[in-house]
Parts: C-alpha cells; sequence; structure tokens
C-alpha cells in the first residue's frame, strides 16, 4: 500500500480511467462485431455513424489506446467491410 498522497491519487485515477477504457473498448467492439456480421450493407450502414461517432470521440480524449491514426485506420477497414457487403434485393 502506498504512503505518499500522491500515490495513492494515482491509484485512484488509474482505477477510473481503466473502467472508463473498458467501456468504450467495450462498446467499439461491439459496434464492430454488428457491422461484420450485418447480413446486409443496409444494417451495417445504420450502425456506421455510431461507430464512427465512438471512434472520434475516443481518438479526441485519447481513450482506450486510440489515437488519430489508429481511428482513421478502423474507420478505413470498417468502409472496406462496408463496401464489400452486396446491397439488400
Amino acid at each position: 500500500m502506498p504512503n505518499h498522497q500522491s500515490c495513492k491519487k494515482r491509484i485512484r485515477q488509474t482505477k477510473k480511467l481503466t473502467e472508463i477504457n473498458r467501456s468504450v473498448r467495450s462498446a467499439i467492439r461491439t459496434s464492430l462485431k454488428t457491422i461484420r456480421t450485418a447480413s446486409d450493407k443496409d444494417a451495417a450502414l445504420k450502425e456506421m455513424p455510431n461507430l464512427f461517432s465512438m471512434l472520434d470521440k475516443a481518438a479526441a480524449k485519447h481513450r482506450a489506446g486510440f489515437n488519430a491514426n489508429r481511428a482513421a485506420n478502423y474507420k478505413a477497414k470498417v468502409a472496406q467491410v462496408i463496401n464489400g457487403l452486396a446491397a439488400k434485393a
């Protein structure tokens, strides 16, 4: 157990940020899974703005290890997946 007040504070901050990062990462992964398992292009396109918004917010706040380049790479990969899906006939 730390003795210094600053060490105690860092432990509290780390615990809080870990929980926030975990929830952000989980939400992004869930949205990605929804898009990747979508049966048609329309279903994936409905989820895309939600995912892009989460990625932009995570990158802006440096959450869950996301920076602008990583978010852009995720967006590009998602766009490839969506473009590869067939439109609903």
